[in-house]
């Protein structure tokens, strides 16, 4: 029988869509509320959106019936805490009872400071569960204080999710950012242990690119290249389209551009602040799936093509 693992979101309204997206791409379906199960088993760190994950090891109807399993649950070798998650109108008082009383039936040691292992448990769809707890880190938000930044870059948290859609699982996945700017993509993208190498045809930023990738540890090829002369093959392609004053592109630039990642990617998703259905059409492409990213006054589309 599959595990089963419990997901909590949060997020912005005007992310919606965009985390909507991201669900579909890491687990094949979408919640319509701020809870996800799935058998698909994520690192919670790896989104923007989720809060928390518990890996299921009992349920029962009540939490009477939950108890009644947990008394013969034994935890040796290190220290437990038991969280209790909140879904609904618990009170504060009433959640820290209930992590009391499920602590009191587990055999083994408790230890509320420094735990070694976290378990959690929940109300959630009608029944009770319990199973170990593993709380998201922000690891986007670290990345915001890389040494260079552009003011019309995507934002790390964006980026991590147009990473999340692009790449749901980065084993044994190459990867291309064609126009990878500063490297906030790049940056999201060799966080989750992505094989992805860089491009830009503007070499005035391409050294602070560099220095941003090597501040947080990591180190990939960063080239000076115009994406219409890429000759090497690669799984997935993303491309956030130049669309600032200094990089004005044509609709023929955008059709040479994207039919030229046509040819050396199998999957390509694209970032723009464009209507640009048209030239994706135009360049053959089939549009699986989109979602609408906002940062400020830019309304970007995400779009997700074949």
């Amino acid at each position: 029988m599959a595990s089963t693992y419990i997901y909590t979101y949060a997020g912005y309204d005007d992310e919606r869509s965009l985390r909507a997206l991201e669900m579909r791409a890491l687990f094949g379906t979408e919640s319509q509320t701020n809870i996800l199960e799935s058998t698909v088993k994520i690192d919670p760190s790896r989104s923007p959106f989720i809060k928390e994950r518990i890996a299921v090891i009992f349920e029962g109807e009540s939490l009477e019936e939950l108890l009644e399993q947990l008394a013969h649950f034994q935890v040796t070798g290190e220290t437990f805490k038991v969280i209790c998650v909140k879904n609904g109108e618990e009170s504060f008082e009433k959640r820290r009872a209930i992590e009391r009383e499920v602590g009191q039936r587990i055999k083994g040691v408790a230890d509320i400071r420094n735990p070694q292992r976290f378990f959690a448990v929940m109300h959630v769809n009608r029944r009770w569960v319990f199973g170990d707890y593993m709380k998201s880190e922000s690891v986007w938000f670290l990345h915001q204080q890389k040494p260079h930044n552009y003011s019309t870059a995507l934002s790390t948290r964006v980026a991590r999710a147009v990473v999340n859609i692009a790449i749901p699982n980065p084993v044994g996945i190459k990867a291309i950012d064609p126009c990878c700017g500063i490297g906030t993509v790049l940056i999201e993208a060799l966080s989750i242990g992505t094989d992805i190498v860089g491009s830009d045809n503007n070499p005035v930023i391409l050294a602070g690119t560099r220095e941003n990738i090597a501040h947080f540890g990591f180190t990939g090829e960063v080239t000076y290249k115009d994406m219409r002369t890429v000759t090497n093959h690669y799984d997935v392609a993303i491309i956030d389209l130049p669309y600032n004053l200094c990089s004005v592109i044509s609709p023929q630039e955008q059709l040479e551009m994207l039919q030229s990642a046509r040819r050396f990617a199998d999957k390509v998703v694209v970032v723009t602040v464009e209507h640009i259905d048209p030239i994706l059409i135009d360049a053959r492409f089939e549009i699986l799936d989109r979602a609408v990213a906002k940062k400020g006054v830019f309304t970007r589309e995400v779009i997700v093509c074949r």
